[in-house]
């Protein structure tokens, strides 16, 4: 298939689908769930926060898993089904994200729990993005 073909057979109400899907996902593991693990990982408090221009944040936040949703989409191609959607979302999760961050913290000599943390949440990014994009071919 050439890369026209993968790009014109894209869904794009599954693109718009699982970007939302993994921003809300984002919203409920950096938040309630490990938000506070992660920001004392990283030394931050809440007062770091204040000022910041969240419309640009949340904004280019989305703007970006749109563009991860376009990438996986195109290496799922037109046949993909949802199983096969979760397991190349999970490997590349885990094979491609996870691992190349695991790279980045060794060098930067950062808390396993803080790898575990972003890490996992690629993993689980990826996973739902192509269970989305497999779903709806």
């Amino acid at each position: 298939m050439d890369m026209g073909t993968a790009f014109e057979s894209l869904n794009w109400f599954a693109i718009i689908g699982a970007a939302a899907a993994a921003f809300f996902a984002g919203a409920i593991w950096y938040g309630p769930l490990f938000g506070q693990a992660w920001m004392a990982d990283f030394g931050f408090q809440e007062s770091d926060f204040e000022g910041r221009n969240t419309a640009k944040v949340f904004g280019l936040t989305f703007v970006l898993n749109v563009v991860m949703a376009i990438n996986l989409g195109m290496f799922l191609g037109p046949e993909a089904d949802m199983v096969f959607g979760i397991a190349a979302g999970f490997f590349t999760g885990f094979g491609f994200f996870a691992a190349l961050l695991g790279v980045y913290y060794l060098f930067e000599n950062r808390p396993l729990r803080l790898f575990l943390i972003n890490g996992g949440f690629g993993v689980i990014n990826f996973t739902l993005m192509g269970a989305i994009l497999g779903a709806f071919k």
